[in-house]
C-alpha cells in the first residue's frame, strides 16, 4: 500500500510558526522554572546578607569537616570506580564468557535501587546488629557511621557511570587494534596504555566527570550510613540539611552554593567533553 505523495516531504520547518515558537517557549519556560530559577535562588540567598556573611559561613569547623569529608569520599570512590569500569568494560567488550549478560544487568542495578535502600543494605551487613557486626566490633573495626561506610555507599551508587560510558564504545571498537598490537610484539600493558586507553580517553573522562558529580552530591545512601554525626560523618549535602533545619539559612545556602558551583563546573567540563567526542557519546547513548 502506497500513501499518496503531496510533492514535498513534511519537516519541522513546515510547521506553523506558532507551533515552533510555542514549543520553544514551553521548553525554555520549563527549564527556567525547574532549573535556572532554583539555582538562582540558591546563589541569591547565599549572598543575601553580603559577601562577608557568605565567607564567614565557611569559618565554621563543621562546614570544613563536611567539605573535607565530601572531597575524601569522592577522591576514594571515583578512582575505584574507574578501575572497576575499565575492568568491566574490557571484560564485556573483549571477551565472551558465561554470565556476561548478567554482569551487564548488575552494572545497571544501582540505577534501579533507591539510594536509601542501598545504604540500608550496608547497615544490615556492617551495623552493630548486622551480619558482620559482632565480628567487626570484636576487632574494633567500624564501617557504618564512619568514613568506610560513606565510601562504600558512594561507590555503590556511582559505579555504573564509568562502565556505562565505556562498554558500548569498546564493543563498537572491537579487538582489531589490540590484536594488531599483540601480533607486532606488544605486551598486554603496552597494548592497553598505547592502544586501548587513547581510544577511550574522552569517554573515560566523561564517565569520571559524571561519577564525581554524583559522588559529591549523593544524599540518600550516605544519609543512612553516616549517622549524621556533626563534624565527623556529615558530608556537604547532609550538612546543608542540618543547617537549614536549624534555621541557619545563610550558612545552609552558602554551603549549597558551593555544591551548585561544583555542579556548574562539572556541567562545563561535561559540555567540553561532549564537544570533544560527540560521535562517541552519540553511539553510547544509542546503545
Amino acid at each position: 500500500m502506497h500513501l499518496p505523495s503531496h510533492g514535498k516531504s513534511h519537516t519541522a520547518k513546515n510547521d506553523p510558526w506558532w507551533v515552533r515558537y510555542g514549543l520553544i517557549a514551553i521548553t525554555i519556560g520549563f527549564v527556567g522554572f525547574m532549573l535556572v530559577l532554583p539555582l538562582g535562588v540558591v546563589f541569591f540567598e547565599a549572598f543575601r546578607q553580603g559577601v562577608s556573611a557568605y565567607l564567614n559561613s565557611f569559618r565554621d569547623a563543621d562546614s570544613w569537616s563536611a567539605i573535607k569529608l565530601t572531597l575524601i569520599a569522592a577522591a576514594i570512590s571515583v578512582p575505584l570506580n574507574v578501575v572497576f569500569g575499565l575492568a568491566a568494560s574490557w571484560a564485556i567488550a573483549k571477551f565472551d564468557f558465561f554470565g556476561k549478560s548478567v554482569l551487564i544487568s548488575l552494572i545497571d542495578l544501582p540505577f534501579a535501587i533507591s539510594p536509601v535502600i542501598s545504604g540500608l543494605i550496608y547497615v544490615l551487613l556492617f551495623g552493630a546488629q548486622g551480619y558482620f557486626g559482632h565480628y567487626l566490633q570484636s576487632h574494633n573495626i567500624q564501617i557504618v557511621f564512619a568514613l568506610p561506610g560513606i565510601v562504600l555507599a558512594t561507590i555503590f551508587v556511582t559505579f555504573p557511570f564509568v562502565a556505562r560510558e565505556l562498554v558500548p564504545l569498546m564493543q563498537e571498537q572491537g579487538t582489531q587494534d589490540e590484536e594488531a598490537a599483540l601480533s607486532l610484539g606488544a605486551s598486554g600493558w603496552q597494548t592497553f596504555f598505547r592502544v586501548t586507553l587513547p581510544n577511550i580517553r574522552w569517554a573515560l573522562l566523561y564517565g569520571v566527570v559524571l561519577c564525581n558529580a554524583r559522588a559529591m552530591g549523593e544524599f540518600g545512601a550516605v544519609s543512612v550510613v553516616s549517622g549524621h554525626i556533626r563534624g565527623k560523618t556529615n558530608t556537604m549535602p547532609l550538612h546543608v540539611e542540618i543547617l537549614y533545619n536549624e534555621y541557619n539559612f545563610a550558612a545552609a545556602f552558602a554551603v549549597a552554593s558551593l555544591l551548585a558551583l561544583l555542579a556548574l563546573v562539572t556541567l562545563l567540563i561535561k559540555i567540553s567533553l561532549e564537544w570533544r567526542y560527540a560521535d562517541q557519546i552519540a553511539f553510547s547513548r544509542r546503545h
